[in-house]
């Protein structure tokens, strides 16, 4: 009989020659969620006699899904966004091994390229895998005396069942605390730097949402599942919760007047030991996106405490140079 304590989800990085080519776990992906075969079974209607019809059926596609959920940390992100944004290189902060920086910018002019992953998931009855896998959505989000939060929906092309790859150790992490996170706000262009001008106690909240675009795409191959992906049309929106004060009064006078911005969300970890690098000295996330505010709610409160929301539209701006790019620095020097 088996139980949600024994649960598992494992992940391995797939060939970039071969995507959908299935790999044995090489860690695992410390979230939560089960996997969601989609295959679809359809009963064929037809006048043949029977009040209750015939067991005439057929199975038009497979695919996958796995809506996972954590609470965000600087080690595992880089899986989501390498799923979701680019399969980003990774540089070195710094002469000497300590910290490692990876960079994820939402596309423009051109699309990007994506690792895709092999994930296996299951319980101590059984385990099934999916290959090719690619972030479709992902939200991250925080609030005050919370870590933040993050879920995503992961699409895979089918769903088979399997044996989990062993023995893997459980890695390491470091959660993203909301205390830890700090907001700025600028005007976009090339004459204002992005991260100049600080938010001071007013930032109560976020929620980034990102539709990377990429979807899947089915052609008559010989296959059921999809043939490949392709990028079309990523969308990205970072709502804001503020104090309702002079700081949150200026954005909405950017507001009406439809000012372009650029918003920096910074969230530092633990110091890394040793120190070496030369730009970034704790475990590091960085969200920046320009755009411009959609709307502000009216007026809410949070125990008793007057509070604002705006909703930021993100769109590649040129003054800035910037559409949308997260950034995180970690110890790693290699994806597990």
């Amino acid at each position: 009989m088996a139980i949600k304590q024994f649960r598992k989800l494992l992940i391995g990085i797939e060939s970039a020659s071969v995507p959908g080519g299935a790999v044995a776990a090489s860690t695992y992906l410390r979230m939560s969620g089960t996997l969601e075969d989609r295959r679809e079974i359809r009963f064929v209607p037809e006048d043949v006699g029977y009040l209750s019809q015939v067991d005439r059926t057929y199975t038009n596609s497979f695919g996958a899904l796995l809506a996972a959920e954590t609470e965000a940390n600087f080690e595992q992100l880089p899986y989501i966004f390498n799923m979701g944004i680019n399969a980003a290189s990774v540089s070195q902060d710094g002469a000497s091994a300590g910290d490692y920086i990876r960079s994820y910018i939402m596309p423009t002019t051109a699309a990007n390229v994506l690792n895709t992953y092999t994930i296996e998931a299951g319980d101590d009855a059984g385990a099934e895998e999916t290959s090719y896998c690619f972030v479709e959505s992902f939200t991250l989000s925080g609030a005050p005396q919370e870590a933040l939060k993050l879920t995503a929906n992961i699409v895979g092309r089918d769903v088979i069942p399997t044996s989990y790859t062993t023995p893997l150790a459980l890695p390491s992490i470091e959660e993203c605390l909301f205390q830890k996170c700090k907001l700025y706000t600028d005007d976009c262009s090339s004459a204002n730097t992005i991260g100049t001008t600080p938010a001071t106690n007013t930032f109560l909240g976020f929620t980034l949402n990102v539709t990377t675009g990429w979807h899947e795409i089915y052609t008559g191959d010989g296959s059921m599942y999809f043939s490949f992906i392709k990028c079309t049309d990523p969308e990205v929106t970072l709502e804001v919760t503020f104090e309702h004060d002079a700081k949150s009064i200026d954005e909405k006078v950017d507001w009406r007047a439809e000012t372009a911005r650029q918003i920096r969300i910074l969230c530092q970890g633990s110091a890394f030991s040793p120190d070496t690098g030369t730009v970034y000295h704790y475990k590091t996330l960085i969200i920046d996106v320009a755009g411009k505010w959609e709307k502000f709610d009216k007026i809410g409160e949070q125990n008793g405490n007057d509070i604002v929301t705006g909703t930021l539209r993100g769109r590649y701006n040129a003054g800035a140079d910037l559409f949308c790019e997260i950034v995180v620095v970690n110890a790693l020097a290699s994806l597990p």
